[in-house]
Order: structure tokens, then sequence, then C-alpha cells
């Protein structure tokens, strides 16, 4: 046999935690043929020398809102140069590039229209979505999620209500269509408007249709700290979901948020473990920072604020009494993330000189409290906040469950082009190089096989994946090749757009995508629509 490629006298960690071995890996087409030892005069197309390296499956990121990343520039990268291979959209509950309708629109152009504001999407449905993205191409595997807000918005606008028996069986037929057409799972942000909305029984309702077919759930879940229902009951009601519908449930970016639940990190892990032991099967996954992201309205309004949608928020602050009870809420905001100083301006479409600037920066310089800075700043826009909502010992204790896979909730971005605007978290760029050099290498959390293992072989399991994840005979040869001594994170939250180094090959579909430390500019990238893709 002719190869089209050999990667010869690397290290293999092979993903499954397993010690790391001496071998070659061969490959034929996208696929992985031989790991081994290959005959030295074995033909192949390209050699690749390893030696002193590491060679690793592609890293698996299942929780991202790259949902429109690659229609705006299908070269974005910043996920490829740490060494991610696939991506999960559609999370939180907003697969806000499908399903489309008037309803919905308004969301897609407003996430879309910051980066190319000319942009008109040609589709309603999963599957015109899926299609534009496979018209346009990627740098990476891309696979979506159907949304529970976004959905309900298609039904029943932003209503603050129950749903009747016709709006239940009308939103299971929406999400029967996109997991049928090739959404590879279904997501909730149950924090944010409208999921907010909903009831236990609606989201249990809802999510049969992805349990009936394998599929996974992903949810954001109600309150991750101590406002709405409370962080342990919103776990609580994941994994119901789960018992009520046997579907395998991924909770969203574990964390503890405020001064009530820092140091409780490990109490969410012991949930989840009483969980599994009923034979739930409940997992989760984390991004590797203190500091979490989220828009202005989710980081510093009350639900009750924002019912009705935006034009409704902006009324209730026109009226004196009502600014008053909000900016009550904004103080208890504020204080659990670390104060006013640790509220940091991620993206201001109005005046971009202020992103990167704290809250309390703004304040200072505009004469006023920090909480009615808040308000002001919403007035003017929609914008997003970079917060610092969580402490070390949490992260820690959460990042060492072996069930806890590594996730960025960030974006597929590029540091030159539309996808360069704002201050956005630095995950977006190094999420994986971070756990490389500061969990294994700096800090010896884990090992090096268990961090490999939280990025690929658990992620694609949560997915059921049945040919991603593992470097084995007839896996797809989504592979990496570094040095983890070399792994870098180089951006801040100052400079966020700044890439990481270290990967020397990254192969998607057994094809280079990044050659001797550098992205080569081709789209080798697929979109997912099956679970044996």
């Amino acid at each position: 046999m002719v190869f089209d490629l050999i990667i010869r006298n690397g290290t293999v960690i092979d993903g499954t935690g397993s010690a790391g071995f001496s071998a070659d890996v061969a490959i034929k087409g996208d696929s992985i043929v031989t790991v081994g030892e290959v005959a030295e005069n074995a033909e192949a197309a390209r050699e690749v020398d390893a030696a002193g390296k590491v060679v690793t499956p592609g890293f698996i990121d299942l929780h991202t809102h790259s949902d429109n990343s690659f229609l705006v520039d299908p070269l974005a990268d910043s996920k490829l140069t740490q060494g991610v291979t696939f991506e999960l959209m559609g999370n939180c509950g907003m697969s806000y590039c499908a399903p489309l309708n008037e309803q919905t629109i308004d969301e897609f152009k407003s996430r879309t229209d910051k980066f190319d504001p000319e942009y008109q999407p040609g589709w309603s449905t999963m599957d015109g979505y899926l299609s534009a993205l496979e018209e346009n191409g990627s740098t990476i595997n891309i696979a979506a999620q159907v949304g529970h807000g976004t959905v309900r918005r298609t039904v029943m606008g932003m209503e603050p209500r129950m749903p009747t028996p016709e709006e239940i069986d009308q939103m299971q037929g929406i999400f029967a269509d996109s997991l049928d057409e090739g959404a590879l799972g279904m997501s909730t942000g149950l924090w944010y408007a409208p999921g907010s909305y909903s009831l236990a029984d609606e989201v249990i309702a809802l999510t049969q249709p992805a349990a009936d077919r394998g599929k996974l759930y992903s949810s954001h879940i109600r309150s991750e700290a101590d406002d709405l229902g409370g962080l342990f009951p919103a776990h609580a009601e994941a994994i119901e979901v789960g018992r009520r519908t046997g579907a395998r449930i991924q909770i969203s970016h574990v964390k503890t948020v405020g001064p009530k639940f820092w140091g409780r990190g490990h109490e969410l892990i012991e949930c989840m473990e009483k969980a599994r032991s009923e034979g739930i099967d409940v997992a989760g996954d984390q991004y590797p920072y203190e500091w979490s992201s989220t828009g202005f309205s989710g980081a510093m309004f009350a639900r009750w604020a924002l019912v009705g949608g935006r034009q409704a928020t902006l009324d209730r602050l026109a009226d004196a009494d009502t600014r008053a009870r909000v900016r009550t809420d904004v103080t208890y905001y504020i204080n659990r993330n670390h104060s006013a100083a640790g509220c940091v301006i991620a993206s201001f479409p109005p005046d971009q000189s202020l992103e990167g600037r704290s809250l309390q920066d703004v304040a200072d310089e505009w004469g006023c409290e920090p909480e009615e800075a808040a308000l002001r700043l919403y007035e003017q826009s929609e914008g997003n906040y970079v917060l610092h909502s969580m402490e070390l010992q949490d992260v820690d204790a959460i990042a060492k469950w072996p069930l806890m896979a590594i996730a960025s909730d960030g974006s597929s971005l590029r540091d030159e082009g539309p996808l360069s605007s704002g201050k956005p978290h630095p995950r977006s760029y190094a999420t994986n190089s971070v756990i490389i050099e500061q969990f294994v290498v700096q800090r010896g959390l884990f090992t090096l096989e268990e961090a490999i293992y939280k990025m690929t072989t658990l992620p694609a399991s949560r997915l059921n994946l049945s040919r991603r994840g593992r470097i084995a005979p007839g896996q797809v040869a989504d592979l990496l090749v570094f040095d983890p001594a070399n792994v870098k994170q180089n951006n801040d939250f100052v400079n966020p757009h700044v890439y990481s180094t270290g990967m020397d090959f990254v192969f998607v579909n057994g094809k280079p995508a990044l050659e001797n430390g550098r992205p080569n500019g081709e789209l080798p990238g697929r979109v997912m629509r099956s679970l044996d893709d």
C-alpha cells in the first residue's frame, strides 16, 4: 500500500488516557491505517518526523458559539492554532443561525452585522444553514446543535408564559426536523430569555426527540449562583431531564459563581457522581479560567427586567422608579463578579475605545456609580462583558473530575479581518493551550495523558462520535504533532487576538491545515451531520 502520510518516531498519546508509546502512524485518505512500526521502505506521499514530539488526536471543543464564524470568514483559525480540529456550535439554547423566521432573524442580524452588515442568510432551516456552511468551507470540522431558546422564539416569540399543547407539538416537530437534517444535539440556555420562561416539564418534553435519536442534550443551566432557582436546584433540574428522558446530559461550563458558592465546586461533582450511580448519563465541560463572559443583558439584569425584549427593557429604564429597582439588581450582579473592577467591557459597537476597560473605570470617567454606567451602556447598545466570576480553587476542583471535558465557550476567530473586532475572552485563542501549558506543564494538576483524554476521547464519547477522538486504525485522521514544552498562550484580556503557539502540525481529515507552526490557508474541515462522519 502507498500511504498518503506517515508520521514517524513520535510518542503516541492515543486519547484514551493510556500512557504514551513510541509508534509510527500511517494514513490513507482521511483514515488512520496503521499505528505501530511502519517499514522504513514503506511508500508515502509525505512523511513527518515527530522525533521528540507527541502525536495526539485533534482536540474536540464541545461548547462553542462559532455559529456564524465560518460564514463570515472560512479561515477563522483561532481554534486551529491551538490544536482544535472539531467544534460543536449552537450552545446555550442559541442556535441563532437556524431555524430562522421573522421572530429570530433579528438575533442573527445583531450577531452577524458587527462582522458583516451586508450578510443576508438564504435559508430558514437547519438543512439550509448546514448547506451554507458546507458551501463556504472551514479550517476545521464543525457541527451544530439546535437551541431551545431559538426554537421557542420561532414559535412563541418572547412571550413569558407556558406553551400550549399545540405549541409544544410544533416545537417538538422543529427539534425533530433539525436533528434529522444534521444537528448533532440540542441545547438549552435556561438563564437567558426566552429559555428562562420555560418550566422543567417543557424542557423534558422538548429533549425527548434528541434522546430518542441518541443525541446530546447540552445545558447552560438555570442558575450558576444564588439567583432564580439557585445553583444546586439548577444542576438537579438538568439531571432530572436525564432521569426522565434517558438523554445524555452535558452540563455546560460547570462553575460556581459568587461569594455564596466560592469554595463549593466539589459539591457539584458529588451531585453528578451520585446521579451517575443511579444510571443517569451526566457529565460536564469547563473552560480553564476564573473569568466568564456574557452579554450586557445577561450579565447585569434580573430576568423580570428583560421580559418582552430589548425595547420593553428600555421603556422600564425610562421610568425613574423602575430604573431604581433595576439598579438594585445591578448592584447584586456587580458584587458577584469581584466588584465593578471585575466587569470588563469586551465589545461595545458604539464606542470601541471602551473595550478592554472595566465598568469601574468607565463609571469614574462618566462621574457616576458603576450601576448607572451599566444602565447607560445598555441603553446605547447590547454588548459583552468579561467577568471575574469564579475562584481558582473551584476551577481546579471541577477540572480534576475525570468526566469533565475541556471546552472553550468561545468562537473560532481570526487576528485580522472582521473576526478580529472587540476584546473577547482570551479563551477563543487559548483554552487548550492553557490546559497544556499551565495545568499540565507548570502546575501538574493532571498528566498530559489525562489532559489529552479530556480534550479528545472524552468529548467524542459525550457526542457518541464513532470515528473521532482516538488514534487507532479506522479512526479519522484528525491528528496533532507538538512538543508540550513549546505550547504557549500568547494572548490576554487586553490583547486577546493573539494566536497560541506550539503546534507543529495539525491534520484535519488526513490533510494538513497547519504546517511547521503556521496555518496553510487550506479548508480541509467538514460540516458533520452524522455521528458516523
